[in-house]
């Protein structure tokens, strides 16, 4: 129980941790406006589509555009399949790897190779649209940050929670359970948690907490670097 008190202490705040339902979008460049119908143009559903978790950056926006035409177009379990393929096949091959990320492709050749791509591995209608989009904007650079921020968007739609957890070394099976069972006392019901072990040697002990963009750091690494910035302090000695 020593464990999960030390997570409790911790993490007390996260009990009043609510899922922002709003967006940001990006700025600048033809690709917005383009992106921007894109989301918008399906009428299989109607009224406004929430983001379940708010993201940042170029990356974020764009994962964010196509989570809401996903949802509106009744197509995200596919959309997510064809892209989590599409990302195997970026590690599999470093020669599509490379063409994703090469600027000097010209604009013609990035489209028609990704269409061809989309066509032979039957992608659907709004996954191939979406890839044509980043390709024709020379976005397809950033497409595995935009895969993995689409992925953590999709995980918090169907309620999972991922979390992860630094250590100097693994967690043995019985601290790994008791933590994740107080994170999900945490969460709450009706959510999976899912916990992802990294190791970091460099943060000296303890554990760093991660999980819907809170971070709870209780390494020894931070503590020691609180402990200086105290000690650094000038002392008042005429409040002794």
């Amino acid at each position: 129980m020593a464990f999960a008190t030390r997570i409790r202490s911790g993490i007390s705040f996260f009990k009043t941790i609510s899922v922002s339902s709003s967006t940001s979008y990006p700025r600048g460049g033809s690709l917005i406006p383009s992106l921007r119908d894109y989301a918008t143009a399906s009428a299989q559903k109607t009224g406004n589509v929430k983001v379940p978790v708010a993201l940042v950056g170029e990356s974020g926006n764009f994962a964010s555009w196509l989570y809401i035409a996903a949802v509106k177009m009744n197509s995200l379990e596919k959309i997510e399949s064809d892209l989590s393929e599409l990302v195997e096949a970026m590690k599999t091959s470093p020669t599509f790897s490379q063409f994703t990320k090469d600027p000097s492709v010209p604009r013609e050749t990035r489209i028609a190779a990704i269409v061809d791509v989309c066509d032979k591995a039957k992608f659907a209608e709004p996954t191939k649209n979406f890839l044509s989009l980043l390709a024709e904007n020379g976005k397809l650079k950033n497409l595995d940050v935009i895969v993995k921020k689409f992925m953590q968007l999709t995980t918090a739609h169907r309620g999972d929670v991922k979390v992860l957890v630094t250590t100097v070394m693994p967690l043995p099976p019985a601290e790994e359970k008791e933590l994740k069972e107080t994170l999900q006392e945490i969460i709450g019901e009706g959510k999976k948690v899912t916990v992802e072990q990294k190791i970091d040697p460099s943060i000296y002990g303890g554990l760093i907490v991660e999980f819907q963009q809170k971070v709870l750091d209780m390494s020894i690494r931070t503590r020691a670097q609180q402990m200086e910035r105290l000690l650094r302090e000038p002392v008042d000695f005429t409040n002794l």
